[in-house]
């Protein structure tokens, strides 16, 4: 996993594709919300934001 980022990183760097990086910011940060909301007790919380 830390390879693929890393190798993500120097795509982004040497084509001077920064504005990647805040999709792919709130991707990850969705991603975990809707993992770590699963089984949760503030799933029915987070449910509400969508």
């Amino acid at each position: 996993m830390i390879e693929l980022l890393a190798d993500l990183w120097l795509f982004m760097r040497e084509r001077k594709k920064y504005w990647l990086a805040p999709i792919l910011i709130v991707l990850v940060l969705l991603g975990a919300l809707i993992v770590f909301g699963q089984g949760s007790v503030v799933a029915p919380f987070i449910y509400t934001l969508f």
